[in-house]
């Protein structure tokens, strides 16, 4: 078992530095190319100042340098934070500012979204930008320390590590109740000890060919990446041209020839609404895994049915407990589109538990909320000692003093098979496209706009590949002129489109209970009856 992550790059360019690790189109870089690379990006950042423990941003899109970026951030004993290109540039600024990063890595088409979000950051003279292409690039509120050129020049010879396995590898930012992101501190030994139990159960090894589809963003990457380098075998990057169309991934996943596809429900679904699978496609493919939110039977059916020759595995876990803690391998092709499908027995080091309000395990078959302990469970919220305590708790069950106890705020419960069922969210965090979203976050940044007097999101089921659409009831001011297209395109530069409300409703005055709160219930039900219009009014 390695020390830290990087050790697995090493490794294998020392055994096969010809080997191909990753591919993006018919961009390859083979295991040698990666660890000179991101040897040669450690020293530019070690010599330019950055210091162990240092967080060290990446806005760059997927890509082979993004890759060597992360190699080369550990390589430098820094902290990894990804940030999404894709997102407002005033969501990245609070990232920015909550990590306090010294270092932005960038490149491709992020100088724009890098200017804008730097112009709204009050300590933006601190942080140093690496331009990870040859040219360097340049905004009014930024300019680059050094460029790839720069790297490319720089000695590659590799560097003696200072960090150990239970020191922070990466900061993955969720959305938080209260409008600020929150960070979640993961460690080399957190990933390891997943990737190592995968590799393991999954039999991966240096013939396979691991599909990247998720954002760097989120965690579920970090296993394409490293289950890949664990295994010496090729991580092949979705490019983002084959999401746009149904047809174009499926043909993706076929010309890619990858032989292990992971990512959340809705892609699956994607392909499913569309009906672009054949019977017995995708020859090359023996694994199928999805996390990050539940996967309708009635997809899974299409999927096990055209797809017999692969099988197909449920994984679970928040953020904060390291990729996923469960597992189910789906034994058969269920017959009925209403059936359950388990999150089934925790992976090895991990533990599930359904408890109740005192933490007291329930009964078979009884409701109860979910917590998680063990290996993947992660140290804590980056600088948030308040939170961080809130949610990991002290094990009463643990032979330990110091066993931790994470609360998932999930409702689940354990069958009469000892198959552990997941049943729902207990608070106002949903899933969303695979997206963990805190409604809270888009309350309050609907609440920032000025033409409103009152709102309240909620979310609503749908039989869509989506699962959960998320709506919105507000007040609009006395004589402003409101629309939904002016509020989503206000919403649009302060949120990741995922996180955009897709119905609205208008009041003159939202519901309340008794209690003079904000009825949500009724609300939920109100919207779930008009989910297909996009703006009503009560």
């Amino acid at each position: 078992m390695p020390e830290l992550l990087q050790d697995w790059v090493s490794a294998q360019a020392k055994r096969r530095p010809e080997a191909v690790a990753v591919v993006l189109n018919h961009q390859r870089l083979t295991y040698g190319a990666l660890e000179i690379l991101s040897n040669q990006l450690a020293r530019t950042l070690k010599g330019a100042g950055c210091r162990r423990g240092d967080r060290v941003c990446l806005l760059m899109p997927k890509s082979p340098m993004a890759i060597v970026g992360i190699i080369g951030i550990y390589k430098a004993d820094g902290v990894y934070v990804p940030l999404d290109p894709t997102s407002p540039a005033a969501r990245l600024a609070k990232i920015v500012c909550a990590c306090d990063c010294r270092w932005i890595l960038a490149a491709g088409n992020a100088a724009r979204v890098l200017d804008e979000l730097l112009g709204r950051d009050p300590s933006r003279s601190s942080r140093a930008i690496g331009w990870m292409e040859s040219q360097p690039a340049s905004g009014g509120n930024f300019s680059t320390a050094f460029s790839l050129d720069d790297v490319r020049n720089c000695s590659n010879a590799p560097l003696k590590s200072v960090n150990r396995r239970d020191d922070p590898a990466h900061l993955l930012f969720t959305s938080g109740s209260t409008g600020v992101p929150k960070g979640v501190v993961i460690t080399h030994a957190n990933v390891i000890h997943f990737v190592e139990w995968a590799k393991k159960y999954f039999g991966i090894n240096s013939s396979d060919r691991l599909s990247g589809h998720s954002p760097l963003s989120f965690d579920l990457s970090v296993f394409d990446i490293f289950g890949s380098f664990a295994a010496g075998a090729e991580l092949h990057l979705v490019p983002s041209e084959a999401n746009l169309l149904p047809n174009k991934l499926a043909d993706w996943i076929r010309d890619s020839r990858v032989t292990q596809w992971f990512s959340t429900p809705s892609a699956l679904n994607y392909l499913t609404q569309f009906d672009v699978l054949r019977f017995h496609d995708f020859p090359a493919l023996k694994r199928l895994l999805w996390c990050g939110e539940v996967f309708p039977a009635r997809s899974l059916i299409y999927w096990m049915k055209r797809l017999p020759h692969v099988t197909f595995t449920n994984l679970y876990g928040p953020t904060e407990t390291t990729i996923a803690s469960s597992y189910y391998t789906v034994p058969a092709c269920p017959q009925d589109n209403r059936a359950a499908i388990p999150i089934g027995t925790a992976c090895n080091g991990e533990e599930l538990l359904v408890l109740d309000e005192q933490l007291r395990p329930v009964p078979r078959g009884e409701v109860g909320h979910l917590y998680v302990c063990g290996v993947g469970l992660s140290p804590g919220y980056w600088r948030d000692p308040g939170k961080t305590r809130e949610v990991f708790v002290r094990n009463p069950h643990g032979a330990d003093p110091s066993d931790r106890l994470y609360k998932t705020g999930d409702l689940a419960s354990v069958g009469v098979d000892g198959l552990v069922y997941f049943l729902g969210r207990a608070d106002s965090q949903i899933k969303s496209r695979g997206h963990r979203i805190e409604l809270g976050e888009i309350e309050a940044a609907v609440n920032a706009l000025d033409s409103l007097d009152e709102c309240a999101v909620v979310a609503v089921r749908t039989d869509g590949f989506e699962g959960t659409e998320i709506c919105c009831a507000y007040v609009p001011r006395t004589g402003g002129d409101v629309t939904p297209s002016r509020l989503r395109t206000a919403l649009t530069t302060m949120l990741p489109n995922y996180m955009v409300p897709a119905h609205w409703m208008a009041f003159s005055e939202l519901p309340k209970n008794a209690n003079g709160k904000i009825d949500r219930r009724r609300l939920t039900e109100m919207l779930q009856h008009h989910a297909p219009e996009t703006n009503q009014h009560a």
